[in-house]
């Protein structure tokens, strides 16, 4: 029996692994992946650029004070509104008429002049020459800056004292108090992973599970369909030929993780090896403040437990929905049948995908937290609960064991619906059927 169920399970795997379109559909996801890590360097090699450096020449004809007071109100502005990553301004005071820029202006795109003049009714009037539109981040930042510079000088014009001023724009430190012991002024980032680096990292436990799914689903309703299902069945028991599926589904399911996994790291060196900026730097600061935010966080500190508990819990969920794939298959006696009740898993999925996404939105809420309980959805909804600290490990903990009793029911009544489904080609009184098979202990 044990050589019968080595047998069959090297045929799944195989008939899923060694085919041409394994092959092709990787060698794709590994061009697309490469490509991702590196999009930047991509863009700069057909002209474009995340890092420009934009040179922004000042005409003052105010008191000639006003330069000054920009290119700090710059420094300012750009601290606040994006990172180091970002593009790089270079502050130049120019001598010349706004006239004479615009043959500069016209033959560089990155130029920007900003002409400073007197006001009667606004203290400040300002004027600016670029030759296209600008990045809104860019508009956001000089908006700003030139908004900030107006009331500089206007305090300096009406004899303000320069420590006043110094005082005024300086930023205020807040002092935070929580009434909750437990919460910190770290632990706020927590939010910001979950909603933005969470839902990548469980993106890929994602589309594995509903590959999954397909595939056993596919296999099973293939063998019936080509009658070759009598064959295998006379000479291997239903227990062996499910148990064969649902070993080399979660196989191939591993074999895949690890394949993408590995084109991450191709990715990582290919950018290492083109000279390329860090990942971090390429891609913008919002990557940068999403790393720091981790770092800040006590999400570091949980992985040492969460790591565990979550593999355990998609390693269950992956034989749930193996077993559950196979067991819905072997009712079905076309791949259409078999596509309609597959729409309900692929809603559970989803229904789990997305509340995991959205988890910081339901602090505190019971309705969130059984949810987590419940098997298919605990696998990606408990570990974001847990990193938010809505759940704890207790709870883990009863999700796993939920899950396990959830394993052993289908085990126990899916393997009494698969021993009738198999070979039942019609698809009248379907569900009755499949009732009456739970039923029957003889089965």
């Amino acid at each position: 029996m044990k050589n019968k169920f080595k047998f069959l399970t090297k045929q799944s795997l195989k008939r899923k692994v060694d085919t041409k379109w394994f092959k092709i559909v990787n060698v794709i996801l590994c061009l697309i992946i490469i490509c991702a890590l590196n999009i930047d360097s991509i863009i700069k090699l057909f002209g474009g650029d995340f890092n420009e450096n934009i040179t922004v020449y000042v005409i003052d004809n105010i008191d000639g004070n006003v330069y000054d007071v920009f290119t700090s109100q710059i420094e300012a502005s750009t601290s606040v509104l994006t990172s180091g990553s970002s593009n790089v301004y270079e502050i130049k005071k120019y001598d010349k008429t706004l006239e004479d820029a615009k043959s500069e202006v016209e033959e560089n795109k990155n130029i920007i002049v900003l002409e400073f003049n007197v006001s009667n009714e606004n203290v400040m009037e300002v004027t600016m020459l670029s030759k296209e539109y600008m990045d809104l981040t860019d508009m956001a930042i000089l908006n700003t800056a030139i908004n900030n510079t107006k009331v500089a000088y206007s305090i300096v014009a009406y004899n303000i004292d320069p420590e006043a001023l110094t005082k005024i724009y300086e930023n205020v430190e807040i002092n935070r108090i929580f009434l909750d012991e437990e919460k910190n002024d770290t632990s706020e980032n927590t939010e910001v992973i979950m909603t933005t680096v969470f839902p990548i990292l469980i993106l890929p436990f994602f589309m594995l599970s509903l590959i999954l799914v397909q595939m056993i689903g596919g296999e099973v309703n293939d063998e019936k369909t080509t009658r070759s299902m009598e064959i295998i069945i006379s000479n291997v028991s239903p227990e062996t030929h499910l148990a064969s599926k649902v070993v080399a589904g979660n196989l191939f399911v591993i074999i895949q993780g690890v394949l993408i996994g590995t084109y991450v790291i191709l990715g990582l060196i290919v950018r290492k090896f083109i000279g390329a900026s860090s990942i971090t730097e390429g891609v913008g600061g919002y990557i940068v403040d999403i790393m720091d935010s981790i770092g800040n966080s006590n999400f570091i500190a949980s992985l040492g437990y969460v790591i565990p508990l979550v593999l355990i819990l998609l390693v269950i969920t992956f034989v749930a929905y193996a077993l559950l794939a196979g067991i819905l298959a072997s009712m079905t006696t076309n791949m259409e049948d078999f596509q309609q009740l597959q729409s309900p898993i692929v809603i559970i999925s989803l229904a789990g995908y997305y509340l995991a996404m959205l988890a910081g939105m339901f602090k505190g809420s019971l309705f969130i937290r059984i949810l987590s309980y419940i098997p298919f959805l605990s696998a990606i909804l408990s570990p974001s609960l847990l990193v938010l600290g809505e759940v704890g490990v207790i709870d883990v903990i009863i999700s796993i064991v939920i899950a396990l009793l959830f394993v052993y029911w289908m085990i126990k009544y899916g393997i009494r619906i698969y021993k009738v489904g198999i070979l039942n080609y019609s698809s009248k009184d379907l569900w009755k059927k499949m009732f009456k098979a739970m039923k029957n202990k003889n089965v």
